[in-house]
């Protein structure tokens, strides 16, 4: 019975907007990328990008994907690590 469930919650997540720990805008999930060997989410692919977190580092009209591993909680929205935001540190030390 838990398996016929695990699908439905994942396509759940498509459409929901993510944002990092201290609310800053990241994207909007169109598609999550799967290990189907190990039946787990690894990935989601993000549209409707942050474009100042991915300025120089994306194109324009392009989405990005971000390791399942960053994810810290999933509700109405999807709250990810920071790490995204030191992209744009980063970006902004060169």
């Amino acid at each position: 019975m838990e398996t016929e469930s695990v699908p439905q919650e994942i396509t759940t997540l498509v459409g929901r907007e993510v944002y990092s720990n201290n609310g800053v805008f990241v994207g909007e999930i169109e598609d999550i990328r799967l290990n189907l060997d190990q039946q787990e989410v690894t990935g989601l692919a993000l549209g409707e990008i942050n474009d100042e977190l991915f300025r120089g580092r994306v194109g324009a009209n392009h989405g990005v994907i971000i390791p399942y591993r960053w994810v810290r909680a999933v509700g109405d929205v999807v709250l990810v690590n920071d790490i995204v935001e030191r992209l744009e540190r980063d970006s902004d030390d060169e």
